[in-house]
């Protein structure tokens, strides 16, 4: 099975990460720029098939006049996931998502996560984003290079990680403990909810924190990407002190 990704950096990342076996690329005529002649030169050198292709005959969405057609992003199991963090860290760190519903969301989140260290990514198989094209692009390419598992059960998931050692902690808007007064100097699981109904009942019941993010304005909530950001980045810089 193959799936189109377009962008300049998801096409880039792609290449470099290795994970994907590509069927070509097509770029648009009259394309020009670094990353372009970085695709064009990465490709080369992995035998990848390039077509100069009418700009017409691409996509109409905002893909940068790059297209590339590859086979879909590797899927592993929850234990392959918590196997694969605990040989790299003895204190690993992973997003559970419980029915984040817009791409835009998700890739924004999947890029946060990759650039500030978390090691994988828990989303459901049903009634929330998968990941789409869209998702691939928002991520900027990040999706390449950090596990997304897709669970049937979240609270099923949330038991199999405490069992593996694993303190979950629930972000949800107004709950009294604020999230820079606790310590992640712990394996962690970062829960954060859909984007109008919060965590659902059952997962939040499954956690062993809940936390709110600070607020000094008018605006009661934050876009979850931005949420997401705020919280990944207190737990790097946790551990960077």
């Amino acid at each position: 099975m193959s799936e189109v990704i377009y962008g300049i950096n998801p096409v880039l990342e792609a290449l470099r990460s290795g994970e994907r076996e590509f069927v070509k690329i097509q770029i648009a005529a009259g394309k020009s720029g670094k990353g372009i002649l970085e695709i064009e030169s990465l490709a080369k050198s992995k035998g990848i098939k390039v077509e100069i292709t009418p700009n017409s005959k691409l996509p109409t969405q905002n893909f940068q006049g790059v297209v590339a057609i590859v086979s879909h992003k590797k899927e592993i199991e929850l234990h392959e996931l918590v196997e694969q963090l605990y040989r790299k860290d003895s204190k690993p760190v992973i997003v559970i998502l419980d029915g984040i519903e817009d791409p835009g969301n998700l890739g924004a989140i999947i890029r946060s996560a990759e650039a500030l260290g978390i090691g994988g990514v828990i989303i459901p198989k049903d009634r929330a984003a998968g990941v789409t094209p869209v998702v691939v692009k928002r991520s900027a390419g990040a999706i390449e290079h950090i596990p997304v598992v897709r669970v049937t059960n979240i609270s099923n998931t949330i038991e199999e990680l405490k069992e593996k050692g694993f303190w979950i902690v629930g972000v949800e808007a107004g709950a009294e403990k604020n999230c820079f007064s606790l310590s992640y100097n712990d394996p962690i699981a970062v829960v954060f909810g859909s984007e109008s109904k919060g965590m659902r009942r059952l997962t939040k019941e499954k956690c062993d924190f809940i936390v709110s993010i600070p607020m000094k304005g008018k605006v009661s909530s934050l876009n979850v990407s931005a949420a997401c950001s705020i919280i990944f980045y207190e737990i790097l810089r946790q551990r960077l002190q």
